[in-house]
């Protein structure tokens, strides 16, 4: 019985008359990640019309790591990636909105201790929850996320991802 009200409840938040006020543009930064995803990102996002935006994140990373046992035993790496997502925006309240949506991403790493280099390809998609502060005349938009992705080729090689949080300036 439960699981009837969690799929009634879902498709109620599919299926809402309440419409999201997307932004036309946004800009900003989109911090961390874990797990195969490529760090912080700066992030860009176009609304088409009310409901409807990509987002497109450039990302880089770099790690150091030496386990104490001399130079034989140090990790060093750089990871740079384009990620683009197609996002649904729905609107829970004022100011507050869910999104989610398909993406890909593709990235190139250098890994210095292996000395290989190459591309990464990954699908996956995204799922948050967002604030818009334009509701008080503020142009900011705060969001947290999760992105999980299937790296096919690449310095991870499967299942990553990672959540973040966004802070973005609109216009």
């Amino acid at each position: 019985m439960k699981t009837k009200h969690l799929i009634l409840l879902f498709a109620l938040f599919f299926l809402s008359n309440v419409q999201s006020q997307v932004n036309p543009n946004a800009i900003g930064i989109r911090g961390g990640g874990f797990l195969g995803s490529y760090g912080g990102e700066i992030s860009y996002q176009h609304g088409f019309g009310e409901s409807n935006r990509l987002e497109l994140d450039l990302g880089w990373r770099s790690h150091h790591y030496n386990n104490g046992k001399g130079n034989d035993n140090l990790w060093y790496y750089n990871q740079f990636s384009v990620t683009g997502i197609y996002h649904w925006v729905f609107n829970i309240t004022e100011g507050l909105n869910w999104y989610i949506g398909p993406g890909a991403q593709v990235g190139f790493y250098d890994d210095y201790y292996d000395n290989n280099s190459g591309v990464s390809i990954a699908l996956g998609g995204q799922i948050g929850l967002e604030y818009d502060f334009n509701v008080h005349d503020v142009p900011l938009l705060l969001s947290l996320d999760a992105r999980p992705m299937f790296d096919f080729i690449g310095f991870y090689s499967g299942f990553g991802g990672g959540g973040a949080f966004s802070l973005r300036y609109t216009f």
